[in-house]
């Protein structure tokens, strides 16, 4: 099925502390917590969202970037969504990485 839209944006505030690894291949790695609020219209009631997605960076990215990926950091990421099942046999939805910006204070 080669051609399938899968493009996410999504902002937010790193929650968790980024785990980093390298594969022994050399790929960097990088996994935390984005915790997202915002608030949308749906069926004509303003409706409160809030939830955490995992990400997963794999390769390098722009090293100013890599470097202030912090808890407390706000970023806007552009990638695309993948399911993995985690050790305990439960399936996650990720936000897999292609694109980080740093939101600035006051955006």
């Amino acid at each position: 099925m080669p051609g399938r839209d899968n493009l996410v944006i999504f902002s937010g505030t790193v929650y968790k502390e980024p785990r980093r690894s390298v594969s022994p291949s050399g790929i960097p790695h990088c996994q935390f917590i984005l915790e997202h609020h915002s608030r949308h219209i749906e069926a004509g009631f303003n409706r409160r969202v809030w939830c955490w997605i995992p990400i997963v960076i794999n390769g390098k990215i722009e090293q100013n970037i890599a470097q202030c990926i912090v808890i407390g950091v706000s970023l806007n990421i552009q990638g695309f969504l993948c399911s993995y099942k985690g050790r305990h046999g439960l399936y996650k939805i990720v936000l897999h990485a292609k694109k980080i910006a740093l939101i600035e204070s006051g955006d």
